[in-house]
């Protein structure tokens, strides 16, 4: 498969706009992670999922797509939750990165092709801080190094505000050092028993917004194709990321933006001073993980999120309901009888169509819930196809089938249907139990069906009797 052109919104631009890669068929992309101080909630969730599906579907459109995901592991939040734990922050960092992966596994996000941490990273870190300063952008004081805001002419552009609007963004600590309230640490002198590496300004670790430009830029040159985050992070994170990697380089540095809304509780943005915060562990005590995966899909990553139980009960229904239908049409797939032509040709038209529909969907800025449309037109068909007494194409119902369980798996992250029919001495001991169920309902002998039917839905298999005869699934 050849690359296929792709729009999405590009926030650098504040517009939706056509992609063209560095380097044809292959995309460098970057995806700020974690502080693991804490455990995972929803929206790390909506975040992650959101660009598993948009690296899946960049994938499916034929890109080889590289992406790199950074943790941040040393931070004042760390520091400041294990001292009031009691535990060394990198032990900490450890546990909190330890369920950012256990949650994003279950979820069905892919693991990224490198993790850099900024423990890792210090020599990187420390060389860029030290470029800076080399250009007059960045000065120190007092052991601490701040990035001279006024100094970087581009500075506004992502978030769209010059820097005589900006107010102290979050994370911005005022300090009378500074040359302007706008500046912000690039490095932070070490406090006495905090976590500590030396460099030409003393002891001490690094800023937040310094490490991804280091990373990432590490990782793939100066200039690279995509970075994504939350929109949290438009500022003042990652307009400080532009600031200081395009005042380092002298060059471009991420390409395309894409950020994906916020998570909102009541149409508010959740978070623990509102008291509406959910953890994904209390989350899947209640729903099955591909349930928030699905429920997190069928809205567009655009926009904000309302959440509620009654909204992940009902991905859960409907997860349930595509299960059942999968197993109805695999129960479909044992009928013996040949389709006419005419329906052969009418179920290989609808299974023509259906890649370049969901194609279309996904180069049309990620959209998840036109792909789902897609998907589920699809299925309804098959589904009604099926129905039809004698008509039934079953290399079609076959093929279609596959491409239902496949797409909802590759592109959407999802496993539905539960396993495929297995064959063996098993199934045989089955059929042969629904033919003489089939045969005692044949001889009105209700009784004795009532009994087999029971005795099939103890051993966890389904029955449905339809026009075309019985038809069987395991539950």
């Amino acid at each position: 498969m050849t690359d296929r052109p792709v729009r999405f919104h590009n926030t650098l631009s504040g517009k939706e706009e056509a992609f063209h890669p560095l380097t044809p068929g292959r995309i460098n992309m970057y995806v700020c992670g974690v502080t693991p101080y804490d455990a995972c909630h929803l929206g790390h969730a909506r975040c992650y999922v959101t660009f598993d599906f948009i690296r899946r579907a960049l994938t499916r459109l034929g890109y080889a797509v590289t992406h790199v995901q950074n943790f941040t592991d040393i931070d004042d939040k760390i520091i400041h939750r294990a001292a009031e734990r009691g535990e060394a922050p990198a032990v900490l960092a450890e546990r909190y990165i330890a369920d950012y992966f256990d949650k994003m596994d279950k979820l069905g996000v892919r693991r990224a092709d490198a993790y850099p941490r900024v423990t890792g990273s210090l020599p990187a870190i420390v060389a860029f801080i030290e470029r800076l300063v080399a250009k007059g952008l960045a000065y120190a004081a007092g052991g601490d190094v701040f990035y001279a805001v006024r100094k970087f002419p581009g500075y506004g552009k992502l978030s769209k505000r010059s820097p005589d609007d900006l107010q102290v963004g979050a994370r911005v600590e005022v300090d009378d050092r500074k040359s302007d309230p706008l500046d912000f640490a690039l490095w932070k002198a070490a406090k006495p028993g905090e976590p500590a590496w030396p460099s030409p300004w003393g002891p001490g670790r690094p800023g937040w917004h310094i490490e991804c430009s280091a990373m990432s830029l590490a990782a793939f040159g100066d200039t690279f194709d995509i970075h994504g985050g939350g929109q949290d992070l438009v500022f003042p994170h990652h307009e400080n990321e532009i600031a200081q990697s395009e005042g380092a380089t002298g060059r471009s540095f991420a390409r395309y933006w894409i950020h994906n809304g916020f998570v909102t509780v009541n149409k508010e943005k959740m978070s623990k001073s509102l008291g509406n915060f959910f953890t994904l562990e209390d989350i899947f005590k209640k729903f099955a993980p591909r349930a928030v995966r699905y429920f997190l899909l069928t809205h567009h990553y655009k926009g904000p999120l309302e959440f509620s139980d009654e909204q992940l009960a009902a991905a859960d229904a409907r997860l349930k309901e595509v299960d059942a239908d999968l197993r109805r049409l695999d129960a479909a797939l044992k009928t013996p009888l040949a389709a006419k032509p005419k329906e052969a040709k009418a179920v290989a038209a609808a299974l023509d169509a259906f890649g370049p529909a969901v194609d279309a969907a996904l180069a049309d800025n990620f959209n998840a819930p036109k792909a789902l449309a897609v998907l589920f037109a699809l299925l309804g068909e098959l589904k009604e196809r099926a129905e039809r007494p004698k008509a039934i194409d079953v290399e079609g119902l076959r093929r279609g089938v596959a491409l239902v369980r496949d797409t909802f798996r590759d592109v959407l992250g999802l496993e539905v249907g539960g396993d495929v029919v297995p064959g063996g001495n098993a199934d045989a001991d089955v059929a042969e139990r629904v033919a003489r169920r089939e045969a005692a309902r044949k001889a009105r002998n209700w009784a004795e069906a009532d009994r087999l039917r029971a005795e099939l839905l103890a051993a966890g298999v389904t029955v449905e009797d339809t026009p075309q005869g019985p038809r069987w699934w395991r539950s």
